[in-house]
């Protein structure tokens, strides 16, 4: 999943020209105090008192004698890792807490600690699932959407497709066999990998059936190409080192989830930034703010984009500048070069409040609890998503819709009546719990195994946007249906395919 781009610089900004107006918000919006400071997840939320009315700098200066004493609950270990002794020091050098954000980065994306660098942290054996390890169709109706935006594009011979944070290969893998019928797509495709841990970029080599061609002196390296399609591949740290002056395709599949956010809390003075501290016995704990941070100014720009009342009802807020930047950066992209961005996620399509989690084994844990040993990741607010890219001048954005709608208007619905004409039982039973994870909500109301296996569907938590430039038409829905009838009579080798494909010609 994740990505160099965790990596890049924090977002501090300097923070002393917008003091003034910041204060103001800080402490208007809301008219309320917090009824406690007791938050989800049995986290003691300690407040740090401000005993100064100084302005606000980009240095958080922190009194620690007015602390609380911290809860019984603790998170201290019996061994502490190395990340562990990392984050401890990074808070005892720098004399105060680190906000959210810089834990996330810190814990998912540590050049040589982090969570995502140095393991397979997917699937059965890993610690969660995603879409495309549930069934080959996920990667498949991906690429009848590339394939669509590309035939809007009026078939460029060269595109760039990129994927930011690929896991272990396994979308682009499905998507490419897809479409690998058809040559003038796959002929124009340079494949860009956004990624920041060899072991996945290991991985997504594996699964995307690379070889590297020498030079004919074999002193150079030719290039790295995917045996599937014979396009070329390559690697890149972050966004903005893939080159840019073609079309370009980019597909976000559950990225933006793990990007690093800021959590907000209302007190009696006002909105406080959450910040991770360590107490005198060792152990992390969650503090407030005493005054506003860099953050604030993302807070106020989302709470400009939410209705008054929306907020006032809320005591948490979570606001991701990064995912803010990226979109933008995404969106000028596009307007320069064309092309579209599709992006899926779990999340709102609204201001998300304190939805951050702790994933292990499959299993939420504590967010504190042996930090790098558990995946950190929250609801994505598509609204502010959605803001970002309007911002930039030349592209048009599409949905957010439910993940169920979107694979539905591609036609997976005929893709899994094709599947089932000629497979086995077993098959066809992991075949119908494939589709109903990817398309379904809920318990899958046909299962008959065991109770604690009991497939839920991801269809309506799950949402997709395209982000596309202002000449292309929507192509999250309706998409073409010559190129997707065209798209499963390739994908669906049987003969008897032909005969779905008549019906969906008379159903529309």
């Amino acid at each position: 999943m994740l990505r160099k781009f965790l990596l890049q610089a924090s977002t501090r900004r300097n923070f002393s020209a917008s003091s003034s107006s910041s204060v103001a918000f800080f402490r208007q919006c809301s008219s309320s105090s917090s009824s406690s400071s007791q938050i989800p997840n049995s986290h003691f939320v300690e407040h740090m008192e401000d005993t100064n009315e100084t302005p606000p700098s980009a240095t958080i200066s922190i009194d620690r004698t007015a602390l609380y004493n911290p809860p019984e609950q603790s998170h201290e270990q019996s061994a502490e890792s190395e990340l562990v002794k990392h984050l401890k020091n990074i808070i005892k050098f720098r004399g105060g807490p680190v906000t959210v954000a810089e834990y996330m980065e810190e814990v998912l994306t540590n050049p040589k600690l982090g969570y995502y660098i140095n393991r397979d942290v997917f699937g059965a054996d890993g610690d969660f699932i995603t879409s495309p390890e549930v069934s080959q169709m996920f990667g498949e109706m991906i690429g009848v959407w590339a394939m669509c935006l590309w035939e809007q594009m009026g078939r460029p011979s060269k595109v760039n497709l990129v994927e930011l944070g690929p896991g272990r290969g396994t979308l682009l893998a499905d998507f490419l066999r897809g479409v690998s019928k058809f040559k003038n797509f796959t002929d124009s495709l340079h494949i860009h990998m956004v990624e920041c841990s060899p072991t996945l970029q290991k991985l997504q080599y594996r699964n995307l059936k690379c070889v590297t061609e020498d030079s004919a002196d074999g002193n150079e390296k030719k290039g790295i190409n995917s045996t599937i399609t014979g396009s070329p591949v390559s690697w890149h740290a972050s966004l903005e080192q893939v080159p840019t002056g073609l079309p370009t395709i980019i597909v976000a599949h559950e990225f933006f989830d793990a990007l690093p956010l800021h959590q907000f809390q209302k007190a009696s003075r006002g909105w406080c930034e959450k910040m991770v501290d360590v107490t005198e016995n060792s152990s992390f704990r969650f503090v407030l703010s005493p005054q506003p941070t860099p953050a604030t100014l993302y807070l106020m720009k989302r709470c400009k984009w939410a209705d008054s009342e929306e907020i006032f009802k809320l005591d948490h807020i979570e606001v991701c500048p990064k995912a803010m930047d990226l979109t933008q950066e995404i969106s000028k992209r596009i307007g320069i070069d064309g092309g579209g961005a599709l992006i899926i996620d779990y999340g709102l399509n609204g201001v998300v409040s304190n939805s951050l989690q702790a994933i292990r084994k499959h299993k939420f844990v504590d967010i504190l609890d042996n930090p790098g040993s558990a995946d950190l990741s929250a609801y994505v607010d598509f609204a502010a998503i959605r803001h970002s890219a309007e911002e930039v001048s030349g592209v048009s954005v599409h949905g957010p819709m439910t993940q169920s709608q979107f694979l539905g208007s591609l036609g997976i619905n005929f893709r899994v009546e094709a599947l089932l004409e000629n497979c086995t039982e077993e098959q066809a039973e992991s075949i119908r719990t494939g589709y109903w994870r990817l398309v379904g909500e809920g318990e899958a109301p046909f299962w008959e195994g065991p109770d604690n296996q009991t497939p839920i569907g991801m269809g309506t938590r799950y949402m997709a946007m395209a982000i596309v430039m202002c000449l292309l038409c929507s192509v999250v829905f309706p998409c073409h249906v010559l190129i997707i009838n065209e798209m499963l009579i390739s994908i669906c080798e049987e003969e008897n395919v032909k005969n779905i494909i008549v019906r969906i010609k008379n159903k529309k």
